[in-house]
């Protein structure tokens, strides 16, 4: 009877310590419901203003682009996919491209600049149309 208690004490232990914590990461619900609400809203963004002239294909053939000079930047391009870094596509959506030396018809989003995960969201879409 002993031996038996002292193997469903051991059990009992061994299943609380390998049991995962309950603090925060990545994988928990919150922190998924966080990332899907910012890729939501990028999402949204995209949609209603990135493809005005980027367009939904991220070709640079958005409704918008017929009148502009230069003509906005296409994403599929693999070459350019290869010449930039996150960082620089990241500062080009939140400050216009005046800012990073190109169009000033590329206007700012200052309203991401508290919004991080919108913005990787964001850059993450910009990058998809080059894989």
């Amino acid at each position: 009877m002993r031996r038996e208690l002292s193997i469903l004490v051991l059990t009992i232990a061994a299943a609380a310590c390998s049991k995962k914590s309950s603090a925060p990461t990545e994988e928990t619900p919150a922190a998924t419901a966080g990332n899907a609400e910012a890729e939501a809203e990028a999402n949204t963004t995209f949609r209603t203003l990135c493809a005005t002239c980027h367009g939904m294909d991220g070709t640079g053939k958005g409704p918008a682009s017929a009148q502009l000079n230069p003509k906005p930047r296409n994403y599929t391009d693999k070459a350019w996919q290869a010449s930039v870094t996150d960082d620089q596509i990241k500062k080009t959506i939140i400050f216009g491209g005046a800012a990073v030396g190109k169009s000033p018809a590329m206007p700012a989003q200052p309203q991401f600049k508290e919004k991080p995960a919108v913005v990787d969201a964001l850059v993450k879409i910009v990058r998809s149309f080059g894989e």
